[in-house]
């Protein structure tokens, strides 16, 4: 049996410069809060924990005083950092530099645009860390679309500036364009802005190329990873044994039955050590 792992899956270089940072700090106090899950990956933040992390949401950041709080790779709105100057909390920043470069266009779109009644719009996921943290930078005002089924929250006779979260797909932010500039009136100025990260997106093609070699797929991810899912649905696309999995908990034996060549890849929340272990457990299993 053949087991490889996509040597170009596992963390981006925001999460790996998050991680980094948390480790350095708890090799140096023991203990650190981090503001919501260091990365959507359930089986990372349970490492981290046992090192000393502990995860903290936003009521409870209004609670903590004098102390240290990291924020995360996703970054956070501008009322995040006046609650921490306010409660005299020293911030350890691990924003990821692609996200922190988007905040400050979309800051500088609304605060151009904001008299002229332009609507800023954010291609993303309601709710996300990240739209968060860009919402954050229009005081709450941005449109957010997930899709072509939100695209009527537009208002089509103003002024439309758009943005995208910088993980969603190049292909839907293409659509959302299209239908944008089908439905707006003549006289309405529409600009747009490609910001999806080309670390995530150039992905894209390298694991549809790894994903077609094999009569079987794992691929390994975090149930809260929005990546992952872009990720995984073009895995299935391409190949439809493609099986989606947290961990080697996962696994069915009965699936990699007969199977001589089997593949193993994840998401940009997913680190190399799990896939790993799934690669270990199967090989163990076949002995």
């Amino acid at each position: 049996m053949i087991i490889d792992i996509d040597e170009n899956s596992g963390f981006c270089p925001g999460v790996v410069s998050a991680i980094k940072k948390a480790e350095d700090e708890l090799k140096q106090n023991n203990s650190l809060f981090c503001l919501g899950d260091i990365v959507h990956n359930s089986r990372e933040v349970e490492r981290l924990t046992e090192q000393g992390l502990e995860t903290i949401g936003i009521d409870e950041l209004q609670e903590l005083k004098d102390t240290r709080v990291l924020l995360r790779a996703h970054g956070e709105p501008p009322s995040t950092y006046d609650l921490a100057k306010k409660n005299n909390i020293s911030i350890i920043d691990a924003t990821c530099p692609v996200v922190l470069a988007l905040q400050r266009k979309i800051k500088t779109a609304y605060e151009k645009h904001n008299k002229k009644n332009t609507q800023i719009v954010i291609y993303g996921k309601v709710g996300h860390a990240e739209v968060n943290g860009l919402v954050g930078q229009t005081n709450g005002t941005a449109i957010v679309v997930e899709n072509l089924n939100d695209i009527d929250k537009i208002d089509f006779s103003k002024d439309i500036c758009l943005f995208s979260q910088t993980t969603k797909s190049i292909e839907g932010f293409n659509e959302i364009i299209a239908e944008i500039q089908k439905k707006k009136k003549d006289c309405i100025k529409f600009e747009y802005f490609d910001t999806i990260c080309r670390q995530v997106a150039n992905r894209i093609p390298k694991i549809i190329s790894f994903v077609s070699k094999y009569e079987l797929i794992y691929f390994v991810c975090g149930k809260k990873s929005s990546n992952g899912k872009v990720l995984y649905e073009q895995c299935k696309k391409t190949n439809p044994t493609t099986l989606l999995i947290s961990g080697v908990e996962d696994i069915d034996l009965s699936d990699i039955k007969d199977k001589e060549k089997i593949g193993i890849c994840g998401a940009t929340s997913t680190p190399k050590w799990q896939m790993e272990a799934v690669r270990d457990y199967i090989l163990n299993a076949n002995k």
